[in-house]
């Protein structure tokens, strides 16, 4: 994983923290749960489709996002209990291709994600607003505060849920 420039890490920040607009990331976060499992309950029997080859189902998104609030909920405690520790980065396709999440039962992973992230806005909610501005150094995107992780993580769910709902429109529209 390549070192970004500070440009480049910008530009990856950008568009996931404009998903998030001027909503509070502790409110977004808290309400997500609930909404994959409004999403999950409504794909019913299109929960494993994918929309085209080389695109991820419903199921697929939310493996995504359970993948992504464990390696987050990584990052946010190293970054509370250390001075700048290093944030390993990971590459979501080969976790996705690794994890078949599509062969997954899909409670298993709702709770998965439910409990990771529960967790996580617990965490951010005891954390003194004093602490949250200490800093991980990110192996591609540099430094990188727990409040910018959080707010990022907030704006990440949208982008993957928005796709999850696209996924599932696409497949019905395909029929």
């Amino acid at each position: 994983m390549a070192r970004m420039t500070e440009a480049e890490a910008d530009a990856y920040r950008r568009p996931v923290i404009e998903m998030l607009g001027g909503d509070d990331p502790l409110d977004v976060q808290a309400s997500e749960v609930a909404a994959w499992r409004e999403l999950i309950d409504r794909a019913d029997g299109d929960l494993r489709a994918r929309p085209a080859e080389g695109e991820w189902s419903v199921l697929e998104c939310l493996g995504h996002m359970a993948d992504s609030e464990l390696v987050t909920s990584a990052r946010y405690r190293w970054v509370l209990a250390e001075n700048e520790p290093p944030l390993q980065g990971w590459d979501q396709v080969a976790w996705a291709a690794r994890f078949e999440h599509n062969h997954n039962d899909p409670a298993t992973l709702l709770d998965l994600f439910a409990a990771l992230r529960h967790a996580n806005v617990a965490l951010w909610q005891r954390t003194p607003s004093t602490d949250r501005s200490r800093s991980g150094i990110h192996a591609e995107r540099g430094r990188e505060s727990f409040e910018l992780l959080f707010r990022l993580q907030a704006g990440h769910g949208r982008v993957h849920r928005a796709q999850a709902e696209r996924a599932l429109a696409e497949v019905r529209g395909n029929k």
